[in-house]
């Protein structure tokens, strides 16, 4: 089979080195186009996908446009029997109708559950036990195609989503092998989509990721650990830092960040029994530092201000003491 194979961050690279090492004929790889970035945002980045292609020696193509003549005339030109999509974008159906066998999507979850553009993060936030990945074939509506295989993933109570993401990027590289090989053979049959089995996994935006410690600790300590390290669960600084017997902690310097953006990357939950209102911060003026929350407190153990560097508990709370 001929292979054209469309990814662009870190995620997809296992996937088409996984190909190549088996031997797939991987015709062409279509990537995001080189994007400016770096100190100043003047350097053009190339995709990790792009980096890797190049690096064994495959062409490589960037369309700004799915639909324009010129990219649909050089990606039919390869004439390929198979196309697959690893975290790429949504494609026009000109695209993916195009090769004679299809082409399939590898998902970041157990579908039909976790459709959308941030599976791994919702899962994770809605404290699930169990995640995966899927390869399916494309239709017209995102992420309801016919299921091909699934491969199974369990997720540690602690598990941030960028662990989840680094396992699953593995598992994610053998299933889609595991597709071809069966593709190959012709021994696989689709299967619809249970649609009454959907949950959704929309886009995450700065505005989502804010902390509500009106919950529970699970559901705070799931919010954080769901969002880290990208794109970061966050609090606005706004309420007075007390010891735990419940008077002020007497630092100059927690003044000075009320009102700034605090992100939160690691955090621990604690069931008790308190009278602290929520959303009291409260430390030991040493190596803790928590919040009340309904049932207890959630632990801040990795944070960063805006503006500074990624901290422990400890090293934030030097910074807190006065001078």
């Amino acid at each position: 089979m001929r292979i054209i194979f469309m990814g662009t961050p870190d995620f997809a690279v296992p996937t088409l080195q996984i190909l190549l090492d088996n031997g797939y004929d991987v015709a062409a790889v279509v990537t995001a186009t080189d994007k400016l970035g770096g100190r100043g945002g003047k350097q053009l980045l190339e995709s990790a996908v792009k980096k890797f292609a190049l690096s064994r020696g495959l062409p490589v193509l960037q369309p700004e446009k799915l639909r324009s003549p010129e990219f649909l005339e050089q990606l039919r030109s390869y004439n390929a029997d198979l196309q697959i999509v690893v975290a790429f974008r949504m494609l026009p159906e000109v695209v993916w109708a195009m090769p004679k066998i299809g082409t399939f999507n590898l998902h970041g979850s157990l579908l039909p559950k976790y459709r959308g553009a941030a599976p791994i993060n919702w899962a994770i936030i809605n404290g699930e036990t169990e995640t995966g990945v899927t390869t399916f074939f494309l239709q017209h509506e995102i992420d309801t195609g016919d299921l091909l295989f699934q491969a199974h993933l369990p997720i540690g109570e602690d598990d941030t989503a960028g662990e989840v993401h680094d396992r699953m990027m593995l598992l994610g590289a053998d299933l889609v092998l595991r597709t071809v090989q069966a593709i190959e053979r012709g021994d696989y049959q689709p299967i619809q989509q249970d649609d009454s089995q959907a949950c959704h996994a929309p886009k995450i935006f700065h505005e989502t990721c804010q902390i509500d410690f009106g919950k529970t600790a699970a559901e705070v300590h799931n919010f954080v650990r769901g969002l880290s390290p990208y794109p970061g669960a966050w609090i606005t600084v706004n309420a007075p830092l007390t010891l735990p017997d419940g008077t002020p902690w007497q630092t100059d310097n927690w003044a000075a960040v009320q009102g700034i953006e605090l992100k939160v990357f690691k955090t621990q939950k604690e069931i008790a029994n308190h009278d602290f209102p929520t959303g009291q911060f409260i430390t030991d003026g040493k190596k803790t530092l928590k919040v009340a929350v309904q049932d207890g407190f959630v632990h801040l153990l990795e944070l960063q201000l805006q503006g500074r560097k990624r901290l422990a508990a400890v090293d934030f709370l030097n910074g807190m003491k006065a001078q």
